[in-house]
């Protein structure tokens, strides 16, 4: 087949969250089909195209990332009708860039990663004729993510603002989601419980689970290491707003628990820290990296790896990253949500900064102690990511989705 894919990023470098999944998924397709990639360039896209993504797709094409200043976003939140991420991408000369390839190429499969290509997409599902079949590769239940932060927010006098920006988003996202996911041939969803939010929206539309995954042979596990003070480890997108709200929480209250008792070093790890996280800046022994080439090395680094989310939605590469990487992880329920890992055998699970700190601390003593119960939780979780999670074991359920429609 001829596919294109339409993503909110460039996949090159893969290095966090969607860029990962889209990479892996370009490059494995380009093993069976010709495939041609749209994407969005962000400012730190300097060289383009990548060599690399012409090695994988015998066409590539651009755009850059459209400014829209805080006061258009404001108006543009009480005035538009579409939510603020169906506006984020959209550019005109995209639109052109996008109808040229469509009058030049006949594609069998058009895949929309993420709802910000969405505007995208219903171009395509717009043309006259013998149209692609159009996919959209739901990274998240995005209506879902906005309704739990608006939820989360509103317990917060201080942050009462950023709710009322979400239950309005929450709304507009409701419609524009479901309006797509009933437009789209087909509908690939990142874990079971976001498939079942999808398909409520539309019954009809046929749908497929394909988690994100890893890339095995990146991750070599390596001993605890003897670090002191122990080191704690997160890593994500560090202006991403479950981001952010998780090492808030975890700083402010979970931390200082943890400090009553024993001394360790925090380590955030992660492009663009937002100025919220600036109030972490002042506690002894917080360190915010910003970017980093690979953060691999910097989960090697940790005695125990963090997933204090409260919010969000999908599956998260970063904690099969840490699993892959035999480390011993301390996640809440929403960390894992859509992963059936078992507390007490792959990892452990605690949902308040009570119970958090505490799970924290008896790992950090057991490594003291020699680290049996820590090594034991890295051996467990590594052997689940294996069968589970490796990139090899998933993307056959994306090839047959494919065929399926095509």
């Amino acid at each position: 087949m001829k596919i294109l894919f339409l993503t909110p990023q460039s996949p090159f470098p893969p290095r966090q969250g969607a860029a990962l999944r889209n990479y892996h998924l370009l490059r494995h397709c380009a093993t069976k089909h010709e495939v041609h990639l749209l994407t969005c360039l962000s400012p730190q896209n300097q060289q383009w195209p990548e060599p690399e993504l012409l090695k994988i797709c015998s066409r590539v094409e651009g755009f850059r990332q459209p400014e829209r200043p805080p006061r258009d976003r404001l108006l543009d939140t009480f005035r538009e009708t579409r939510p603020d991420m169906a506006l984020r991408l959209e550019q005109g000369g995209a639109h052109s860039v996008l109808q040229r390839m469509l009058d030049e190429e006949r594609y069998d499969l058009v895949q929309v990663e993420g709802l910000e290509m969405a505007p995208y997409g219903f171009q395509v599902l717009g043309n006259s004729g013998d149209r692609p079949r159009v996919v959209f590769d739901a990274h998240n239940v995005e209506f879902l993510l906005q309704k739990r932060a608006a939820q989360m927010d509103a317990r917060s006098l201080n942050r009462w603002h950023a709710a009322g920006y979400s239950m309005l988003q929450w709304r507009k996202l409701y419609n524009y989601e479901r309006a797509f996911c009933q437009a789209v041939d087909g509908i690939v969803s990142v874990s079971d419980p976001d498939r079942q939010a999808l398909t409520s929206l539309a019954p009809q539309t046929a749908s497929v689970t394909v988690p994100n995954g890893i890339e095995i042979s990146r991750y070599v596990p390596e001993p605890l290491p003897a670090t002191s003070p122990p080191l704690l480890v997160f890593t994500g997108k560090m202006d991403y707003r479950p981001n952010v709200d998780a090492m808030l929480w975890f700083g402010l209250y979970v931390l200082p628990r943890i400090h009553r008792q024993l001394d360790v070093k925090l380590q955030i790890v992660g492009l663009d820290p937002h100025p919220r996280l600036n109030s972490l800046r002042a506690i002894p022994d917080v360190e915010l990296t910003g970017a980093v080439d690979d953060v691999v090395p910097y989960i090697h680094g940790a005695s125990v790896y963090l997933t204090p989310m409260r919010v969000g939605g999908g599956t998260r590469f970063k904690i099969l990253e840490a699993l892959a990487c035999a480390k011993p992880v301390v996640s809440t329920s929403m960390g894992v949500e859509g992963i059936p890992l078992r507390d007490g055998e792959h990892l452990c699970i605690a949902d308040d900064a009570r119970s958090f700190a505490d799970a924290v601390l008896s790992l950090l003593r057991d490594q003291a102690a020699g680290g049996e119960r820590s090594r034991a939780l890295g051996r467990a979780g590594r052997s689940f990511v294996e069968e589970h999670f490796a990139w090899d074991r998933i993307l056959p359920q994306l090839d047959a989705f494919h065929e399926k429609l095509a």
